[in-house]
């Protein structure tokens, strides 16, 4: 249909520029090109209280969200690990932040008392949870872990 919602999203093998209608992203598309699989996740992005539900149940790979605040330490260590897991992963997985003093709704669904908070989401559900600053390597590991899960479930 000419009206389906699309996006566009580039191929890491050939660089072709794909145009993919919205509906069939769970369907892990590949490149009309080269037929390589399609990154899907990447990130980080940024989630709020208005975004939060759509992003997690949407998402055709697991999501995981970093709750944090600019003000605290321990999130700061592990952002620049974040951003390089997303970029290393990113046809297997979405990494998120939500920032908890600017969208209280979702922090307190999920109960945020000590940050940095980490939850690993597939197909919308929260599937796994680790609370506070790992090192580089563990984090990769437990992102790595949910991406197992969700492929389990």
């Amino acid at each position: 249909m000419a009206d389906e919602p699309t996006t566009t999203i580039e191929c890491d093998s050939c660089e072709a520029v794909n145009r993919v209608p919205l509906n069939k992203l769970r369907n892990r598309p590949k490149c009309g090109k080269c037929g390589a699989k399609l990154p899907l996740g990447g990130g980080p992005i940024t989630l709020t209280d208005a975004n939060f539900e759509r992003t997690i149940s949407t998402s055709p790979v697991p999501v995981v969200v970093d709750f944090w605040a600019p003000w605290c330490g321990p999130c700061r260590m592990i952002a620049p690990a974040l951003e390089k897991i997303a970029g290393e992963m990113s046809h297997d997985v979405l990494i998120a932040k939500l920032n908890v003093d600017e969208n209280p709704v979702v922090a307190s669904r999920f109960q945020v008392r000590s940050i940095p908070m980490l939850i690993g989401f597939a197909d919308g559900e929260a599937i796994d949870t680790q609370t506070g600053a790992l090192p580089p390597p563990a984090l990769r590991s437990w992102v790595k872990g949910v991406v197992d899960k969700a492929s389990l479930s």
